[in-house]
């Protein structure tokens, strides 16, 4: 299988890259992003790329694909809702259209989150866009696509946040995280879950289209 993964400088993005190493089922990956990955390995090649709305470049280097695991996120804090709709709806929605151009079989991932709400009635404007992201996803014509909806996510491998503010609470949680994923299996997971998860749904599919974090679990355990 060659996989694309959108952000795998980032917390999700570099934990599912670690996964796709590790599995031999995975042949290739190409990791798309501004900044280096800072992983060295024979199935990685890079592709730094400055405009993440216009992917004219990269098309040629996006045929052939068999799955994308889009992971690029941003924190709503501080921004209106038009330009947080822009950095997520607008800006995933060129990555995806990009790619179905140029491998229709591909099978989409999206890294969600926990709350997102796709019926466009929630109070919390993140919650809307990102269903609204999902729904749009959904309606492309790709192999298949999968809304994966984590909630907190327990760095592992050695994997950092690059937000000190949450990088500071997975060190101060640290202690309590294992026992929280077995009391909570609905609301904690781990980088290392997250990636098997999507391996397998990109290889092997599933009945549900969302998936919550009792579902990536479930999936991880399966993997």
């Amino acid at each position: 299988m060659r996989v694309v993964i959108f952000g795998a400088s980032g917390m999700v993005g570099s934990g599912v890259l670690l996964e796709c190493l590790e599995d031999a089922r995975v042949a290739a990956v190409l990791a798309v992003g501004r900044h280096p990955c800072g992983v060295s390995h024979p199935k990685v090649e890079e592709a730094l790329h400055a405009d993440f709305f216009d992917y004219t470049a990269l098309r040629p280097r996006f045929a052939g694909l068999d799955a994308c695991f889009f992971c690029l996120g941003v924190s709503a804090a501080r921004l209106d809702e038009a330009t947080y709709r822009r950095l997520t709806y607008d800006l995933t929605l060129a990555a995806a259209r990009a790619l179905l151009e140029a491998s229709p079989a591909l099978t989409f991932c999206y890294v969600s989150g926990q709350g997102t709400d796709g019926s466009g009635r929630s109070r919390m404007m993140w919650a809307r866009v990102k269903g609204e992201t999902e729904n749009a996803l959904l309606a492309l014509p790709f192999r298949a696509a999968f809304m994966v909806r984590p909630g907190i996510i327990q760095p592992l491998k050695g994997v950092r946040s690059k937000t000190r503010l949450y990088q500071a609470f997975y060190t101060a949680a640290r202690p309590l995280l294992p026992a929280l994923r077995r009391i909570l299996p609905g609301h904690v997971t781990t980088t290392v879950a997250v990636g098997r998860a999507m391996i397998r749904l990109a290889l092997q599919g599933d009945a549900r289209r969302v998936l919550e974090t009792r579902d990536l679990n479930r999936l991880a355990a399966g993997a």
